[in-house]
């Protein structure tokens, strides 16, 4: 993704093969201190990230591939005479370098978020108030259009809108118009985080606490259950995943590794991934609240019951052992 803000040139369009790219680099380095250099031509378009000292980063792609970090650099600058770039100029802050080179290595931390469950003027709210630092991907359902809703520190700093060409824009009405868009034809939405601090190597890591393999494939099992009561039930008239994210976020409050917007705790294909916090007790009590909180809003909790009867058999000693009756 070769995203960058044009809203202050330095110097544009000019052509690579009468140029000597490493000596102008090293000129404006000097001159501006921080910022990046564009290079597109009929096949390739990359970024080189730069501040007074040396090249931060870059990013290229083609049909064939996409490179980043050292290689896009060596890349790039060693084709610079060969290629017919068109390079333009761009003057950053050193703290706006770093978020736009670390976008193509954001951390997507929700995905296929759907206009079924949550509306985009929700959304947008929940990732200020989390304090996001990163993006909202939005794929239209109709007319194959899309956008970036770009966030540092929970603040939206721009947008890129495919029917403004893409170009990153500060344009409020291209953003109402993109919310309007997702009320009328629905669409996607893909929320990625971008890490601002840099991890010390050698630093000691603090112990995070995880459920025990065993409460997880409980866990496993018992939505598992459910999702099989759920789906011979009449009376679900949405998707099982749909359902339960929206009562997780209910109890979001109470157990926040289940937020669906965290994307911590995700169920998939009877199999359970989970990158928060959490406890054996907290992880099998989040989840049973979960499901009887549902079973009750669907009317199947007799069937539910019913059905999982065996589970709570099989798994008595370890609910006992946690404090959890049936």
């Amino acid at each position: 993704m070769v995203i960058i803000p044009k809203d202050r040139p330095l110097i544009q369009n000019l052509n690579s093969y009468y140029l000597h790219v490493p000596r102008m680099l090293e000129h404006y380095q000097g001159e501006v201190g921080s910022g990046a250099i564009h290079f597109k031509s009929s096949s390739t378009e990359g970024v080189l990230f730069f501040d007074r000292d040396e090249f931060l980063d870059g990013i290229c792609e083609n049909k064939e591939e996409k490179l980043i970090g050292r290689a896009a650099i060596e890349f790039l600058m060693g084709s610079s005479s060969d290629v017919n770039y068109i390079i333009s100029i761009y003057v950053m802050e050193p703290d706006k370098v770093y978020f736009w080179s670390s976008i193509p290595t954001a951390r997507r931390i929700y995905e296929d978020l759907s206009t079924d469950f949550t509306d985009l003027d929700g959304l947008m709210r929940k990732m200020s108030t989390e304090k996001l630092t990163g993006y909202i991907e939005v794929s239209l359902d109709k007319d194959m259009e899309s956008a970036l809703i770009f966030y540092n520190n929970g603040q939206i700093i721009g947008g890129s809108y495919s029917w403004d060409h893409g170009e990153v824009s500060g344009s409020k009405e291209s953003l109402n118009t993109l919310v309007e868009k997702t009320k009328k034809s629905g669409g996607k939405f893909h929320v990625s985080r971008i890490s601002m601090t840099k991890g010390k190597e050698g630093a000691p890591k603090e112990a995070v606490e995880k459920p025990s393999p065993e409460v997880i494939t409980a866990v496993e099992e018992l939505l598992g259950l459910f999702e099989m009561v759920v789906g011979s039930s009449k009376v679900a008239k949405r998707d099982f995943d749909t359902l339960l994210k929206k009562q997780f976020l209910t109890q979001a409050d109470t157990y926040e590794f289940l937020d669906p917007f965290s994307g911590e705790f995700q169920y998939s294909n009877r199999k359970v991934k989970f990158s928060g916090r959490a406890n054996d007790e907290q992880m099998m009590k989040a989840v049973l609240d979960a499901v009887r909180g549902l079973a009750e809003n669907l009317g199947v909790a007799p069937e539910f019951q019913s059905k999982s009867a065996g589970w709570f058999q099989k798994y008595h000693a370890k609910l006992t052992g946690l404090g959890i009756t049936r």
